[in-house]
């Protein structure tokens, strides 16, 4: 949930997509909404009545949708959790961009703050440190695919303290 505002899974898969289609246009139909979401035109009426009741959108019958500020900061709340999953599930679980992406959009709802703000500096120091990198990051793919790593633990550390450091 957003520490800003409390929503319901559904209504923020409706901001985050509301906040998509305003990005890539200016501003939201509830065809485009419906379409995005896989919803009926019925359902996003529903959902846009509630959005608007909290203060989130800008919606009146028949008219084109924008987010009001606050809908702007729980939108990007909401799609910073996405991301954050979405990447961690790529760069270091080694997951599938198909299987990420909807992990993501299941988990988003679920994730407290402070989870996903370790998971985005997890995701920052493994791509620094000098004992992780990118180098870690493909042998756990490596080992996820195959089961073994191409080296041995040995092998690997003598490899990284041989490299120069980065500062």
């Amino acid at each position: 949930m957003s520490n800003l505002i409390s929503l319901s899974a559904s209504l923020e898969d409706y901001i985050e997509a509301i906040a998509h289609i305003v990005n890539e246009k200016k501003v939201a139909r509830g065809k485009e909404i419906a379409k995005r979401l896989k919803v009926s035109n019925a359902s996003v009426t529903e959902a846009l009545r509630a959005l608007s009741k909290k203060g989130l959108v800008n919606y009146e019958p028949y008219e084109v949708i924008t987010l009001t500020e606050k809908g702007k900061e729980v939108a990007e709340d909401v799609i910073r959790r996405h991301v954050a999953l979405k990447e961690f599930f790529i760069k270091v679980l080694a997951i599938d961009d198909t299987i990420a992406e909807e992990s993501a959009c299941r988990i988003e709802h679920a994730a407290p703050p402070e989870v996903i703000d370790r998971l985005i500096r997890f995701v920052k120091f493994i791509e620094v440190c000098p004992r992780g990198g990118a180098d870690l990051i493909a042998g756990f793919s490596e080992y996820c695919e195959k089961g073994r790593t191409k080296e041995s633990c040995g092998q690997c550390l003598s490899n990284t303290l041989k490299k120069p450091q980065v500062t």
